[in-house]
C-alpha cells in the first residue's frame, strides 16, 4: 500500500464506521416524520415526546433473558418533587375494561394521582406496585404514610414473553423509576414494550407532542404509549393493513391471532385543567387510538390516563383550601385536538421504531415493513 493511502486509511476507516453506525441508527430508530409524513395542523415538541411537557420524565427498563423472556417496564414521572405531598390533578377513561389498570377507583373518585406512573405486562402489576410503596415510602416527607394509591397500568406481552414466568421484579421497577429523563424518548421495544404486538406486526412504546400556538394558551400536551392491540391499521388516512392483506377479520371473517392485548395511553398537559375537563381529554385521545384502525376487540383493555402538570394546580394537603385555575370549556377544543393528534402519531411511532423480534417458543413478529408502508402512503397523498 503507498504511504499516502496508509496514512489516509485511518481516517477513511473511522468514516466508515461512523457512516454505518448513523446508517443503522436512523433506520432502526426512524420515525414516522424521519420519512417526511406528518399528522394533523399543529407543530410538535422539541422532541416529539411526552417530555416537551416541563418537568415530565420517562424511564426504561428492558429484560431481555434468554429465548423466551421479552418483557420490562417503563416509568413516567410527572413532575421533579413529591408527587404525594403535590398530587397532579388526574383522570382516567376506561375505553374497553378488560384490564388490570391498579389505583383506578381512587383517582376517580379523588380526581388526582399521588404515584409515579408504571406501565408493565399483565403478571407483573403487583411487583410494580410493591416499588411504589417503597418509592413514596422513601421520599422525605413521608414518614407518617400509611396509604398510597399506586397507579400501574398493564397489556399483555405472553406470545412474544413467558409471561407465567414473572421475571419482573420491585427493583427492576425502581431501576426504571431512578433511571427516569427528560429529552429524548427511547421508543419501539423497550421496557414495557418489548413483547407487544400491534396489528400483526411487533408493536411498543411510542410518544409524541403537540404545541399549541401563543394565541391558544402556548400549551403543550405529551402522550405516550403502550402499543399492543389489533384492527385494521391505517397511518395518515390512508388503510394501510388492508392494501398490506394483513388485518382483523381477513379470513372467513376469523381474527389473525394476535388481535387482542390491550393500549395503555398517558396524556399530559401543561394546561390549568381540573379532573373533569381531564376526563374530556382522555376521551380525545381514544379518537386518535381509532385513527390508528383500533377496534378495540373484546380481549383489549383500552385505557387512557390523562394529568395536568400546571405548577399552580399540584395539590399540596397542608392547604386548608385548594383554589386552583381552569381554562373554560369553551378554551378545551385545541386541547382536544392536540390529543388526538399526539396519540394517533405516538402509536404510529411505536410500530415504526420497533424491530422484529423472536421470543417465547419461537415466535416470530416482524417489525411493520416501514419502508413499503412509506411508499404507499406517499404514492397515496398524491393520487
Amino acid at each position: 500500500m503507498h504511504d499516502s493511502m496508509r496514512k489516509g486509511y485511518p481516517f477513511i476507516l473511522i468514516f466508515l464506521l461512523l457512516f454505518m453506525a448513523h446508517s443503522s441508527t436512523t433506520f432502526s430508530q426512524g420515525r414516522l416524520r424521519d420519512y417526511g409524513i406528518s399528522i394533523g395542523v399543529f407543530h410538535t415538541g422539541k422532541n416529539n415526546a411526552i417530555t416537551d411537557v416541563p418537568g415530565v420524565k420517562v424511564g426504561h427498563k428492558t429484560i431481555i433473558k434468554g429465548n423466551d423472556i421479552r418483557t420490562g417496564v417503563t416509568a413516567i414521572i410527572p413532575h421533579s418533587g413529591n408527587l404525594f405531598q403535590q398530587k397532579v390533578p388526574a383522570s382516567i377513561f376506561v375505553a374497553n375494561g378488560f384490564g388490570k389498570l391498579a389505583g383506578l377507583s381512587q383517582v376517580m373518585e379523588l380526581g388526582n394521582i399521588e404515584t409515579p406512573i408504571i406501565l408493565t405486562n399483565t403478571l407483573s402489576v403487583a411487583p410494580a406496585l410493591n416499588a411504589l410503596i417503597t418509592y413514596t415510602l422513601s421520599q422525605k416527607g413521608n414518614s407518617q404514610l400509611r396509604s398510597i394509591n399506586g397507579v400501574v397500568g398493564e397489556t399483555n406481552d405472553g406470545k412474544l414473553n413467558d409471561i407465567r414466568a414473572r421475571v419482573v421484579t420491585e427493583s427492576d421497577v425502581l431501576d426504571a423509576i431512578y433511571s427516569a429523563k427528560d429529552g429524548a424518548v427511547a421508543e419501539g421495544c423497550v421496557g414495557a414494550g418489548t413483547g407487544t404486538i400491534s396489528f400483526g406486526y411487533k408493536g411498543g412504546i411510542g410518544t409524541s407532542s403537540r404545541v399549541l400556538p401563543p394565541s391558544l394558551g402556548g400549551y403543550s400536551v405529551g402522550v405516550l404509549v403502550q402499543s399492543n392491540y389489533g384492527g385494521v391499521l391505517e397511518i395518515a388516512g390512508v388503510p394501510i393493513g388492508k392494501l398490506l392483506g394483513n388485518h382483523n377479520f381477513k379470513n372467513d371473517l376469523s381474527s389473525y391471532p394476535d388481535s387482542d392485548g390491550s393500549c395503555m395511553i398517558v396524556v399530559i398537559t401543561d394546561a390549568p385543567i381540573d379532573s373533569r375537563n381531564l376526563q374530556r381529554v382522555a376521551k380525545r385521545a381514544f379518537m386518535g387510538l381509532a385513527k390508528t384502525g383500533s377496534i378495540a376487540t373484546n380481549g383489549s383493555g383500552d385505557y387512557i390516563i390523562a394529568l395536568s402538570v400546571y405548577p399552580g394546580n399540584l395539590i399540596d394537603s397542608s392547604t386548608p383550601l385548594y383554589t386552583p385555575v381552569g381554562l373554560h370549556n369553551d378554551s378545551m377544543s385545541p386541547l382536544f385536538l392536540a390529543t388526538i393528534e399526539a396519540t394517533e402519531e405516538a402509536l404510529i411511532n411505536a410500530l415504526f421504531t420497533a424491530k422484529t423480534t423472536t421470543g417465547f417458543n419461537g415466535k416470530r413478529v416482524k417489525a411493520l415493513p416501514v419502508e413499503k408502508v412509506v411508499e404507499i402512503i406517499k404514492r397515496a397523498k398524491e393520487n
